[in-house]
């Protein structure tokens, strides 16, 4: 019902069908509609740690990690649209996680085939064994900013709380590549 008076005081508002997700996933309170819709919106393909058939909510560690990731994936996405340039706004979510997950940190030698770069096959599979398992997700190295770089791929809502917007970034994309970024939070406000 909480996620209901949110949708209507907010047009853009959409978290999916929560009917996909188990009871205690159906999370609400501060920040729920940042979450949820990682959980209920699929993309067809998948991604690193999930599938066609369940979502996860990735983060990153620290600010440089997380804009690694995204601009690898929204390079991915610019070029198979054939974007022209333009420059592209990212928001910045920050989230509580609260919960225990699988940490696979100190196995990239050991698990080569699931920190690929560009083949998901493994470790889609890995991340449907643990999911299937009830593991509410996993903790991994970067793939994009390696070797400091921490990630995770988490797939149950119940361990995140209190989303919340930390500030706007904006990605240089020139046509072909993603040539920088450029913080937002310098905003003066007219009085």
């Amino acid at each position: 019902m909480l996620l209901e008076v949110e949708r209507l005081t907010d047009p853009t508002f959409s978290v999916g069908y929560l009917g996909s997700l188990e009871q205690e996933d159906r999370i609400s309170g501060a920040g729920a509609g940042r979450i949820l819709p990682s959980f209920t919106f699929h993309d067809p393909t998948g991604t690193r740690f999930s599938t066609a058939s369940y979502g996860a909510y990735y983060a990153a560690l620290d600010l440089k990690t997380a804009i690694y990731e995204t601009v690898h994936h929204r390079t991915i996405f610019m070029k198979a649209t054939n974007e022209p340039a333009q420059d592209i706004d990212q928001l910045l979510i920050l989230a509580d996680l609260q919960g225990k997950l699988h940490d696979i940190r100190l196995m990239r030698s050991a698990l080569a085939n699931v920190y690929d770069p560009s083949n998901y096959s493994h470790s889609q599979s890995l991340a449907s064994n643990l999911r299937s398992a009830g593991s509410l997700g996993i903790v991994y190295q970067s793939v994009r900013n390696s070797p400091t770089g921490e990630c995770v791929a988490v797939w149950r809502a119940r361990v995140l709380s209190n989303a919340r917007e930390d500030r706007h970034i904006t990605y240089r994309w020139n046509g072909s590549k993603i040539t920088g970024y450029f913080d937002k939070s310098a905003y003066q406000a007219l009085l």
